[in-house]
């Protein structure tokens, strides 16, 4: 279990505020791994040697090391004290950045980028259970609404920095330097460790298996990779339909991106105000319903035949703010319902997340040159499935998710309370 009781911070809130701090920093060098090195990979085969399909596999390869690092880490998770994991992990990082970074051929860098991938997932499974330690429920979801929001940048901030050090430093400079940051974090999670909580579920009874036979905890894990993968597909799918098929160009979907992860920004730091109000399953379903809506509302404009990009934008951001308001306590739920197991829980809502973007990717590839409501009707159908999840499976119990919906100072009487 976190070594912090829900509703009560251990720590005083400026290291609380530090520690947060360090774990995004840690988190997005992490998802960085892949958006930093896409604009080498047209350089590689000439670089290297080799072909431009063995060159995508290192964004494939690294993928596929982040999803055996998901389960490995949660598992490792679960067992150790997660400050050690994570200094562990980052060196890790470090090493095989810069070993791919004097990488002698493509395959010896396919290779690298694999066990890239494994340790850079780490941060990403072991930050949740953190957060939920150094936080109460309602600070830890306004906790994990932030560093959302700030995760959320790294797709479309990441790809323009990689392209500047290609040009100053050529295809090893995102190598190098993810390197020597990697390291860096590791010495600072060594030395300045003690503001992070030494989160580790010691609870017997926990496993993997317990959590997938648990579907209370489903109801949340599922909908949120559902939901999330719905709105990865139609934002992976949107460049080829705007400049295929509506005439656009990529400063139409830069344009698009920027007004959606401004739109879920705002969203997602408004979501603990609106579920302290509301109550976290009405929010989370409430978020569903909105982002169903815009989905929705994109098909219907793309079967009409509608192109003006103005409107596509305009539609796009309430599915954007359904998320953003909906992600939070749906992230926060999965990691109540696994009964303090928050490292495996926390890989497995990323599993989810991954295999419902990847499934609907490729259901999407054929369809994205029909035009919107192609890519909008895969989407779509990935959403209705998280909400069917809602629907389907059990929800917290009432004291579990009024928990999660309650104010820091409310739910310090009721563990007060209960200990007495």
């Amino acid at each position: 279990m976190s070594s912090a009781p829900e509703g009560a911070t251990e720590l005083p809130k400026p290291r609380a505020l530090a520690a947060t701090a360090l774990l995004i920093a840690c988190t997005l060098l992490g998802l960085a791994g892949t958006d930093l090195v896409l604009p080498a990979v047209p350089a590689l085969p000439a670089a290297l040697g080799g072909n431009a399909a063995q060159a995508q596999l290192v964004l494939a390869t690294f993928a596929a090391g982040t999803g055996i690092g998901l389960v490995l880490f949660g598992e490792i998770g679960a067992r150790h004290d997660n400050r050690r994991i994570l200094v562990i992990a980052l060196g890790l990082y470090g090493a095989t950045s810069l070993a791919a970074a004097a990488a002698p051929t493509l395959p010896v860098l396919v290779l690298l980028r694999f066990l890239q991938g494994v340790a850079a997932s780490c941060a990403a499974v072991v930050a949740p259970g953190m957060v939920r330690a150094l936080f109460s429920p309602r600070g830890a979801m306004r906790a994990i609404g932030f560093i959302g929001s700030v995760e959320s940048l790294a797709p479309a901030i990441a790809p323009i920095i990689g392209v500047w050090l290609l040009h100053r430093g050529g295809w090893q400079a995102s190598f190098l330097v993810t390197g020597v940051l990697a390291l860096a974090l590791a010495v600072l999670v060594a030395v300045a460790g003690r503001i992070l909580p030494p989160v580790a579920a010691r609870r017997s009874g926990h496993s993997y298996i317990v959590l997938l036979t648990n579907p209370v905890f489903h109801r949340y894990a599922l909908s949120q990779g559902f939901a999330l993968g719905s709105l990865l597909v139609y934002v992976f799918g949107m460049p080829v339909v705007i400049t295929a098929t509506l005439g656009g160009t990529l400063g139409d979907f830069i344009a698009m991106q920027l007004c959606g992860i401004t739109t879920f920004i705002i969203a997602a730091n408004l979501a603990s105000r609106v579920v302290a109000r509301f109550g976290a399953e009405r929010v989370i379903l409430g978020g569903s319903l909105l982002s169903l809506a815009g989905l929705g509302a994109l098909f219907a404009y793309g079967l009409a035949g509608g192109r003006d990009m103005a409107v596509i934008i305009g539609l796009f951001l309430p599915f954007n703010m359904g998320f953003g308001l909906r992600g939070p306590p749906g992230f926060y739920c999965a990691l109540q319902a696994s009964h303090g197991d928050d490292a495996r829980a926390s890989a497995l809502v990323l599993l989810f997340v991954m295999a419902a973007t990847a499934g609907g990717t490729a259901l999407a590839a054929p369809l994205v040159t029909d035009g919107l409501a192609a890519l909008a009707a895969v989407a779509l159908a990935l959403a209705l499935a998280g909400i069917a999840c809602l629907g389907l499976l059990p929800r917290l119990a009432g004291a579990g998710t009024a928990a999660a919906a309650a104010d820091p100072a409310e739910e310090g009487e009721r563990a007060g309370e209960a200990g007495a």
